[in-house]
């Protein structure tokens, strides 16, 4: 599982920032060449050492832990380097690290020379990377593969073994697989950091004399990665928006147990245009292809995990049921031994209070469960079961309905994986150990805040459920302002972050050819349009309105008044909702990679 020594990472980097050029000297005493970065056009090579200082070649020295990949725009490269990490734990014997600061370290010098429109597009693109910069739910480790689970790891061959971390990488769950390409075209093995985007979250208890290590891990795939309302559904290829694998994995007596499941939009063309309503209509795109669409995703699943039981969560009516129509009569050509569809109207049967209604789901999974079972492996590390099946879990954001329902199923597995360890007796449940049932709850309910707000901006709802078994009045005021932020995040925030998500992620390739035609300059109520301003006008409106009300009496002027400030805030919010196309915060960068 452990890269061999001559592929292993580097562990320790000091960083010299001179004015030419960037130095990434290795601390960790393994003697290393430098690699050495010019300022001018990114071009790399490995030094010996440090070149000397002088007055007039003064660097900015500090420390980093790790290289995380380099970026090409129109006329500079820039490098993305690890400036804050921390320790969360460890993965099959293997520390973690979780990072919390990333730094963009730009090579453009060559742009002094560059015509002034590529300046200004350079410039565009630039200030995306400072909103990647700001990415969350990154980690990675300098010994062990993280995008891999246990049994895939466990499986591995020896020659896959022999690999450099990044070789052996899943290339779905590596975050920066299109930032490494230049390092990996320069074979700088020992500096090619691989990254996941998810959650990690660990915790210890006791039971009776035993001591049990509990992980949960969340890997993101990056093949539709996005935004809420900016990626919803399938691709033409099948891959599907809020793509996350989370194993759940215990340690105890010397035994190794996971079991996986995965989530993800439901697999057709389908997506909501933001316009300022709360609740944007679902659109079905090319209907006609949704068979195809669902048959190629559930054969890459069946590839990769085995059998799949698919759990649909969404409502039965309105437009998710619309949706949920079309997911069943696609699922209709692919049903068989090794892909089963099952519906269950989460809302309808348990409501916003009753989740332990979902023990009718369980009673419906359970021979599916039972089937396909685990990964086991005993004290002397040989496998004793394997995990042959997995459950893929939908509801239309893929969280908060979607959460509640994978935790109780990570609850009834991990209760069974320790009646076979001896553990747990027959009958014996999680809930009957109040410090392991408070800690187990709280893990699921960190893992779900994690992937909410990666994909919404914000926290999951329902997360009070989780977190403590019942649904609290805080825990619904924290909904109701959750899904406020959500929607002005929709619409006013995530375009560009899907535009940053979609550049760093190499699902838009800058290139001269299409990025240098002038930017068309925004006319009329366009170039003044601006949320903020006009919710600011709605609401002061309304103020005076209800003022001269206050003051009407029988003075008519007033009640005259009353009504054009009335007025003026319907008409303000009219045009609003009537141009959501102008005041929605839009992705740009729509063109596939090339």
């Amino acid at each position: 599982m452990e890269a061999p020594p001559k592929h292993r990472l580097h562990s320790g980097l000091r960083l010299w920032e001179f004015p030419d050029q960037y130095v990434i000297e290795p601390t960790d005493g393994s003697a290393a060449p430098c690699l050495d970065i010019s300022r001018l056009d990114g071009s790399m090579k490995l030094i010996d050492q440090v070149a000397e200082c002088n007055s007039l070649r003064v660097p900015k020295i500090r420390s980093i832990f790790g290289v995380v990949g380099m970026l090409k725009l129109l006329a500079g490269s820039y490098l993305v380097v690890v400036t804050e990490s921390e320790s969360v734990g460890s993965f099959l014997g293997h520390t973690i690290f979780k990072i919390n600061s990333l730094k963009v370290l730009p090579c453009d010098h060559s742009l002094k020379n560059s015509p002034e429109e590529q300046k200004k597009v350079e410039t565009d693109f630039s200030r995306l990377l400072n909103v990647a910069e700001r990415t969350n739910g990154l980690y990675f480790s300098y010994e062990i593969n993280l995008t891999l689970s246990a049994q895939r790891l466990h499986d591995l061959g020896d020659e896959s073994k022999s690999l450099p971390l990044w070789r052996q990488a899943e290339p779905r769950f590596l975050w920066n697989n299109y930032m490494l390409e230049v390092l990996i075209d320069n074979k700088l093995d020992q500096f090619l950091l691989p990254v996941i985007q998810g959650s990690f979250h660990s915790f210890q208890t006791a039971i009776g004399r035993d001591i049990v290590d509990i992980t949960l891990i969340a890997r993101r795939c990056t093949r539709r990665n996005g935004t809420r309302m900016w990626r919803r559904g399938a691709d033409p290829d099948g891959y599907v928006a809020n793509f996350v694998e989370s194993e759940q994995i215990v340690h105890m007596n010397g035994y190794t147990s996971s079991f996986v499941q995965i989530r993800g939009s439901m697999p057709f063309m389908w997506d909501q245009i933001v316009d300022l309503t709360y609740k944007p209509k679902f659109e079905i795109v090319q209907p006609e292809e949704a068979a195809r669409i669902a048959e190629r995703h559930f054969l890459d699943l069946r590839k990769k995990y085995g059998s799949v039981l698919a759990v649909d969560l969404v409502n039965k009516h309105g437009g998710e049921g619309r949706l949920s129509e079309r997911f069943a009569g696609a699922m209709q050509h692919i049903n068989g031994d090794d892909v089963r569809y099952l519906h269950f109207d989460f809302h309808h049967i348990c409501g916003h209070i009753h989740f332990e209604r979902l023990a009718i789901l369980y009673e419906q999974m359970e021979d599916f469960l039972d089937k396909n079972g685990y990964f086991l492996l005993n004290e002397k590390g040989e496998k004793m079961k394997e995990q042959s099946g997995i459950v893929r879990t939908n509801c239309i954001d893929c969280l908060d309905r979607t959460n509640v329902t994978q935790s109780m199923i990570g609850r009834k597995m991990l209760e069974l994986q320790l009646r076979r360890i001896g553990v747990f007796g027959a009958e014996e449940a999680i809930s009957s150990h109040l410090n392991f049932d408070e800690r187990y709850k709280i893990l699921w309910a960190n893992h779900g805040d994690d992937i909410s707000i990666q994909y919404s901006g914000t926290p999951a709802l329902k997360g009070d459920f989780v977190r403590y078994g019942r649904r609290t009045v805080q825990g619904v005021l924290n909904d109701g302002w959750n899904a406020l932020a959500r929607y002005y995040l929709n619409n006013f925030a995530d375009g560009t972050k899907q535009d940053a998500i979609d550049l760093v992620q190499g699902h838009y390739i800058v290139a001269v050819s299409r990025d240098m035609a002038p930017v068309p300059r925004k006319g009329g109520l366009e170039a003044v349009a601006n949320f903020p301003v006009a919710l600011a006008v709605v609401l002061i409106s309304l103020w005076f309105a209800t003022m001269s009300v206050k003051r009407a009496g029988s003075d008519y002027r007033h009640l005259f008044f009353s009504l054009v400030w009335t007025g003026i805030s319907v008409a303000v919010a009219a045009v609003m909702r009537a141009n959501g196309r102008i005041f929605c915060n839009r992705p740009r960068l729509h063109k596939p990679r090339p």
